[in-house]
């Protein structure tokens, strides 16, 4: 599917049947998503450039995401997307600018896209300004970013208050909470992590950017694309310091699922020394030997429980004085 984005944000779709037409002067982006074999055709016809496939997309290597092939700029940066349904993962975006336009690959549909869409209208830019209309969208990519930064870090502040908040103190948590803890803080662990690994991507798309001769000598697109640059700096360090936060928070909940195991060992261990006295006064007495005078005894029977009963409560005791009940 191919849609072009026109000065001034108005929207048309583009068919790729048929011999193509030549576009419109004032036709500053082309958004292709998920392009068939004929749309990919259609445009590289049209613009006379050699469009990525899917696989190139993906290719980690720098020479593959970054290059320059005659006229053409081609760059792919990784962006995060299913934020909202808790499947947080990274899908892989080409941009090039041709011919004074933008023109983006993509084969899912991030929220960024949908944003700048309906804020083209908006936009300061004349036709063949392709490097200034990538800017504006780098910025809104690098602005959801943060919103995605704001939630986690909310999220992850509600699960810490519930795990170590007011009334936390000396509270019995059973494990199924504490075992749903752990898969949010996962969750939100992902969630990081993937952002940090999008602005990985967008920062080296962002400095790349701001080596073209294009935008050098644009003095607008050159202190948008280095404020861009400065955003995805500083939400880079948020990310590592959020990222600490959510590391903590791990292995204060482990820490604490150790404390609930040790307490029902140390219940177990409480029981055994309490019960272990009588337990041995009842074995002794309960060996049948011919010879044993105190079988015969008429108050041996209210004797040996009354010394079973005394022996458990000294344990008690005991163990009081220690500080281990």
């Amino acid at each position: 599917m191919i849609h072009l984005y026109k000065v001034g944000g108005a929207k048309t779709p583009m068919s790729s049947t048929g011999t193509p037409a030549p576009l419109e002067d004032d036709v500053i982006w082309i958004d292709m998503l998920d392009p068939t074999e004929d749309d990919m055709r259609h445009i590289e016809e049209l613009l006379g450039v050699v469009l990525p496939t899917r696989e190139s997309l993906k290719d980690i290597e720098p020479s593959s995401r970054y290059y320059t092939d005659g006229d053409a700029v081609y760059m792919t940066a990784s962006v995060v997307m299913n934020v909202d349904f808790g499947l947080a993962h990274l899908t892989d975006i080409g941009f090039i600018l041709a011919e004074g336009r933008l023109i983006t690959i993509r084969h899912a549909e991030p929220k960024p896209f949908f944003l700048f869409a309906a804020d083209m209208k908006r936009l300061e830019v004349a036709p063949g300004q392709g490097a200034k209309v990538l800017a504006y969208l780098l910025d809104t990519i690098v602005d959801r970013t943060a919103e995605i930064l704001e939630l986690a870090v909310a999220k992850i502040d509600n699960i810490s208050i519930a795990v170590f908040g007011e009334g936390a103190r000396g509270r019995r948590r059973p494990p199924a909470e504490l075992e749903e803890r752990l898969i949010e803080i996962s969750t939100y662990h992902r969630l990081v992590s993937k952002t940090r690994d999008s602005l990985t991507t967008l920062s080296r798309l962002a400095t790349y950017v701001q080596t073209l001769r294009r935008v050098r000598d644009d003095k607008a697109t050159k202190d948008l694309c280095r404020i861009v640059s400065h955003d995805i700096q500083s939400l880079s360090e948020h990310a590592g310091f959020v990222a600490s936060n959510i590391t903590f928070l791990l292995d204060s909940s482990l820490g604490l699922i150790n404390l609930e195991q040790n307490n029902i060992m140390k219940l177990f261990s409480v029981v055994s020394v309490v019960f272990a006295p009588p337990m041995l006064i009842a074995g002794i007495y309960g060996m049948n030997f011919d010879k044993m005078p105190e079988l015969h005894f008429s108050w041996g029977y209210p004797a040996a429980l009354g010394l079973m009963f005394l022996t458990g409560a000294a344990a008690v005791v005991w163990l009081r004085k220690r500080g281990w009940l």
